[in-house]
C-alpha cells in the first residue's frame, strides 16, 4: 500500500505571488522590523539589545532620508576621496602655520 506524498504543491504560473513579486513589493514600499531584547535578573536589567531592520530599495531609503552609506568611507569611494581631501587640506593648513612660525624662531635665535 502506498501513502500519498505530503510535499507541498509547487507554485504554478497562475497561482500566488512568487518570490520576485514579493521582493519587488518589499523593496518598493519598504519594510521595518523593530524589536527589543531585555535580559533581567531579579528586576535588574543586565542586557538590552535594540534591533532595527529596514529593508527597502536605495531610492526608497533616500526618499525616507536614509543615506548614511554615501558618507561612510568604508562603503563609498567618493566619501573616501572627500575624507582624504579634507585631511589633506587640514595638513596643508597646519604646515602653513608652522612655516609662518619658523622665521620668527630663526630671528629669536639670532638676537643676543
Amino acid at each position: 500500500m502506498t501513502t500519498p506524498s505530503r510535499m507541498p504543491e509547487p507554485y504554478g504560473h497562475g497561482s500566488g505571488a512568487n518570490l520576485a513579486d514579493i521582493l519587488e513589493r518589499v523593496l518598493d514600499k519598504g519594510i521595518v522590523i523593530a524589536g527589543d531584547i531585555r535580559i533581567n535578573l531579579l528586576d535588574i536589567e543586565l542586557l538590552t539589545i535594540k534591533l532595527r531592520l529596514i529593508v527597502a530599495s536605495v531610492d526608497k531609503a533616500k526618499e525616507m532620508g536614509i543615506d548614511w552609506w554615501e558618507t561612510d568611507p568604508a562603503l563609498s569611494s567618493r566619501a573616501r576621496r572627500d575624507e582624504l581631501t579634507r585631511e589633506n587640506a587640514e595638513l596643508r593648513e597646519r604646515l602653513a602655520r608652522l612655516e609662518e612660525l619658523e622665521p620668527s624662531r630663526a630671528q629669536e635665535k639670532e638676537a643676543p
